[in-house]
């Protein structure tokens, strides 16, 4: 566990894969045609909830336990395009044995635009 920081920034990019869309599909239920049917350029939407395991992942680096998110969806993410995530501790307030804090998070896709934004809260536990 790393100490958060009030506004320390982290980020991730990944691609998803028309495999990972169809194994979340199978194990969420979510396997609607535009997340099994290619376009044109052999493309497969994303689904909304596996774009968002984006902010999961890099609250997983600092052993987040997440009390709550607020993600907004703000356009489709296709496979085949990288998609970078960037978390921004807001507030971090120390207790005795934890952190708390509230983060902004915007991810992006290869164009620059924004595909997500999310409003992040929870705490983390010190190494106390």
């Amino acid at each position: 566990m790393t100490e958060p920081v009030e506004g320390e920034t982290r980020s991730f990019e990944r691609t998803f894969t028309v495999d990972d869309v169809r194994q979340f599909g199978a194990v969420s239920g979510d396997d609607q045609a535009r997340h099994t049917e290619p376009n044109e350029d052999g493309e497969v939407m994303v689904q909304g909830l596996l774009t968002a395991t984006l902010p999961t992942k890099l609250g997983s680096e600092d052993e987040v336990l997440a009390s709550s998110m607020d993600i907004d969806f703000h356009r489709p993410v296709y496979t085949g395009d990288p998609i970078t995530c960037r978390s921004t501790y807001e507030t971090v307030v120390e207790r005795d044995d934890r952190y708390e804090f509230t983060s902004d998070v915007v991810c992006e896709n290869g164009d620059g635009d924004v595909v997500l934004t999310a409003a992040v809260e929870g705490m983390i536990w010190t190494d106390r």
